[in-house]
């Protein structure tokens, strides 16, 4: 940008005539010196550049976050139990055996067919059943083998089992009557308190209470067996639609009945 200034001309100094001399300065930056251009590398000096630069920082700071996400991966899975995936019951997503069920789909089995495996064979796994799902409990088959405690539920859909705690006598899924074990026993003298109508308002009651607990009982147990990360569900009992009508109804075991006790008189104490 030009900047007009105006300076005393040469002359006589007093009553003279000045005369304005009009100068044009550039104060553009065409004063600051420009950069040096960037001398251009040579072929040489790049290829020494590359031939100098090791990658093995860069893959340590990989395995680096590695090692460290992994850590706190398995931190949160494990709920806090191991650092280093050692962990005593992995989730059946980290599960082998889980990846193959699902990869192979539902299993179905006639009872006959579910009986094959109850342990005897040990090159089969060791399947049980409750509410016509099919678990696999090989990982515990010191507990669902052959000489185990549980030994009763396997091979077999066992339901009614797992109410009554029969093991022995009640290897069967059917519940006709298991709610028997909840109702109290009838007394003469103790149901004279009530008038007839009454009576049977309070049996209706305590059938409806009584098949409500049945049924936490055996959900209770379900409940179990879907959520364990230790017994992967691999398939379905098959049955005939009619089979219950073939079955002859039982009793209830003597375990189970032992434990009725008899109607409370009202306003009566334990």
């Amino acid at each position: 940008m030009a900047e007009i200034r105006q300076r005393k001309g040469k002359g006589p100094a007093k009553d003279e005539y000045r005369t304005a001399v009009v100068e044009e300065l550039d104060t553009s930056e065409s004063d600051t010196p420009a950069p040096k251009p960037k001398r251009k590398q040579s072929a040489k000096e790049l290829i020494n550049e590359e031939e100098a630069y090791s990658p093995w920082l860069d893959v340590l700071r990989v395995l680096s976050f590695l090692i460290v996400a992994s850590c706190g991966l398995s931190y949160l899975i494990s709920g806090g139990e191991s650092f280093t995936w050692n962990l005593r019951t992995p989730p059946k997503y980290m599960q082998l055996d889980w990846w193959k069920a699902q990869l192979r789909g539902p299993i179905y089995l006639t009872p006959t067919e579910l009986a094959q495996y109850d342990g005897t064979d040990e090159s089969k796994p060791i399947y049980l059943a409750i509410n016509g799902s099919i678990y696999d409990v090989s990982s515990n088959r010191r507990t669902y083998g052959p000489g185990g405690s549980y030994r009763f539920f396997a091979g077999a859909d066992a339901a009614r089992s797992y109410i009554t705690g029969c093991f022995a006598e009640d290897r069967t899924p059917d519940l006709r009557g298991v709610e028997e074990m909840f109702l109290p026993l009838d007394d003469p003298a103790v149901d004279s308190h009530w008038s007839a109508a009454e009576l049977a308002a309070l049996k209706e009651q305590e059938l409806k209470e009584a098949r409500e607990k049945a049924h936490e009982a055996l959900a209770h147990w379900v409940r179990f067996f879907e959520n364990s990360p230790k017994y992967p569900k691999v398939g379905y009992v098959k049955k005939d639609k009619d089979w219950l009508d073939k079955e002859p109804r039982k009793k209830l075991c003597e375990t189970a009945a032992k434990g009725r006790k008899p109607r409370k008189i009202p306003g009566s104490e334990e």
